[in-house]
């Protein structure tokens, strides 16, 4: 394939190379006359371990050439890949200028181009950024129309900066944003990427756009963690960096898709006690523990996103699906659906709770104490089946997830409204009756 790409950045140079090296025809477009001239010589524009050979031997073979003219680039090529900066502002706002000029660019090139040439956007963007801003720069100065004249797709790159071929030829993933009817730009994109070992992924470009940010935010909590941890055990006379490692042997919990479903909050009685006491254990020993600090923070927020949820729909009889931390345990110390329970009760809610898996009378040890210490009217409140809660509520609250929650749905029958905390059913709306914490 014949293939633009603008920006010999890091990314852009990385991705030239690569292309041209799979036995693509690749211009590189910058209007850094250096960069091109380095290019143009058979050196890379950026240091990374393998390029500079890449691109030595693209260039000598005639595959791979880099120009300042946009119009030159798009006349000469099939697909363009968008590879520019988007730096931060000083308020940390997203600068997107580079990208939007790029567009103009190309949009104006396309005015006079008859056939059809895919468009396709990697600068990291944030989600909305191509349907507000991108796309419409494009159909201004084509004076074309997107999805029918020519093509529009946001492909994010995921690539570390000191391994990137190694992460172009072996991606964790690969992830296609699509253009609503516009197959044409996928399937050009599917056949650079069939030599691949991972199938690509095809989503809303708007969740395409999403996942990049996901996916770095992810990587700097991560980092900051694994700091806040190091500090913490430094300072206690513990090896940090053996911990870390037994803690990322566990690739059935640690290093893994558990715990990875946005929903409700986290709960029972070792997650909200340990990180209490590890924060307390770092104060005496003077350690700050920001990370932690925020994960509390923000368990606590989702229990009054809850709330407001429900208070929001403006109904007073509410049903409450699940009490425990989570399905299939009867443990109530900390239940954040205790807690949920507790803000509506005392806010006058008149409430009814249904989980197949608690009993006020067969509440045993810690258990009964927490019952009865922090919630001694529970007995008033439970009911013995699914069907009283069901019929008694104006409002559903599916808190956890088991036969009870589906059987809620089913009774409900998307004649009361639903606020589902754990996403019972994927993509279901129910005439606009359902509605879930995150989704």
């Amino acid at each position: 394939m014949r293939v633009s790409v603008f920006g010999i950045g890091y990314v852009g140079a990385v991705s030239a190379g690569c292309l041209a090296k799979d036995g693509n025809t690749v211009i590189a477009v910058d209007p850094n006359e250096a960069k091109v001239a380095t290019l143009n010589a058979g050196r890379s524009p950026i240091v990374e371990p393998g390029l500079e050979a890449i691109i030595a031997e693209q260039v000598a073979s005639g595959r791979l050439r880099a120009v300042g003219d946009p119009a030159t680039a798009i006349a000469g090529t099939d697909l363009s890949f968008v590879c520019v900066g988007t730096p931060s502002r000083f308020n940390g706002s997203l600068d997107t200028g580079y990208v939007l000029r790029a567009a103009e660019e190309i949009g104006a090139a396309l005015k006079t181009k008859s056939a059809y040439h895919v468009v396709v956007i990697r600068s990291t963007i944030l989600p909305g950024t191509m349907e507000t801003t991108i796309i419409p720069a494009l159909a201004r100065a084509s004076g074309k129309t997107p999805g029918m004249d020519f093509g529009v797709a946001y492909y994010p790159e995921f690539l570390r900066e000191s391994t990137a071929i190694r992460d172009y030829y072996d991606p964790g993933a690969i992830v296609f944003g699509a253009f609503d009817g516009d197959a044409e730009s996928i399937n050009r994109l599917s056949e650079l990427n069939a030599h691949l070992p991972v199938a690509p992924q095809v989503v809303p470009i708007r969740t395409a756009e999403a996942i990049k940010y996901a996916n770095n935010c992810w990587h700097a909590v991560k980092i900051s963690f694994s700091n806040e941890m190091g500090n913490i055990f430094k300072a206690a006379g513990i090896d940090s960096h053996l911990v870390m490692d037994i803690l990322c042997s566990d690739t059935r919990l640690n290093i893994s898709r558990a715990y990875m479903k946005p929903g409700f909050a986290f709960g029972g009685s070792c997650l909200p006690k340990d990180l209490r006491a590890l924060r307390f254990k770092a104060r005496e020993l003077d350690v700050p523990t920001p990370v932690l600090d925020s994960a509390l923070l923000a368990n606590e927020y989702q229990v009054r996103r809850a709330y407001d949820m429900v208070a929001e729909l403006g109904v007073r009889r509410v049903g409450l699906v699940g009490l425990s931390f989570k399905s299939d345990t009867d443990d109530l110390r900390e239940s954040p659906l205790v807690e949920l329970a507790e803000r509506l009760h005392g806010k006058g809610y008149d409430l009814r709770i249904y989980d197949p898996s608690v009993s006020y009378g067969a509440l045993m040890g810690a258990n009964l104490h927490f019952a009865r210490s922090h919630i001694p009217h529970l007995s008033t409140l439970l009911a013995d089946d699914i069907e009283t809660v069901c019929e008694h509520a104006d409002l559903l609250v599916i808190g956890n997830r088991d036969s009870a929650a589906k059987r809620a749905l089913d009774l409900v029958g998307g004649k009361k409204p639903v606020v589902d905390l754990v996403r019972v059913e994927q993509g279901s709306r129910r005439d606009g009756l359902y509605n879930g914490i995150c989704w």
